[in-house]
């Protein structure tokens, strides 16, 4: 590290490194909604999941073998669940009010994905009980733009 002239910065959980280039101060993305299929490496990929998933979620999120189910994000951070329901709306809930901005780009994002799958149906390998309830749920709620809200249990 010494031989590229990397420098020790202090991060959350102890010392990182940078190269001098990518020293300055780096602006805060803007908020964005996105919607991750289940399994995915991001969330999957991280042993220790605290800064984008409150632990109080994981039982809803995760089937009992540590398998996640589709996500909800919402600037970098787990809000939600989604799934497809049989006519190919994307159902949506909410286990943390992410607040009024987060709802609309998630429905916005809910009905790319539904266009972008058109009459392809999706169905995860590896089920959450909550991807199994918004499969089944009513589309009702999301076609008027109010993402269906659940618990988590």
């Amino acid at each position: 590290m010494a031989a590229v002239g990397a420098q020790a910065v202090e991060l959350d959980e102890g010392t990182g490194y940078l190269l001098p280039e990518d020293l300055d101060p780096v602006p805060a993305p803007e908020p964005g909604a996105v919607l991750l299929p289940g399994l995915d490496a991001t969330p999957m990929g991280w042993r220790h999941r605290h800064w984008f998933l409150d632990p109080a979620l994981t039982a809803a999120l995760f089937d009992r073998n540590g398998n996640i189910g589709p996500t909800l994000w919402w600037h970098g951070r787990i809000v939600g669940a989604w799934a497809q329901h049989p006519d190919g709306h994307i159902n949506t809930a909410f286990l943390t009010d992410p607040g009024t901005a987060a709802c609309s780009a998630v429905a916005a994002e809910a009905d790319r994905l539904a266009a972008f799958l058109a009459a392809t149906r999706v169905t995860p390998c590896y089920r959450t009980p909550l991807e199994r309830r918004l499969t089944q749920a009513s589309p009702s709620l999301h076609a008027q733009g109010q993402p269906e809200r659940a618990r988590a249990k």
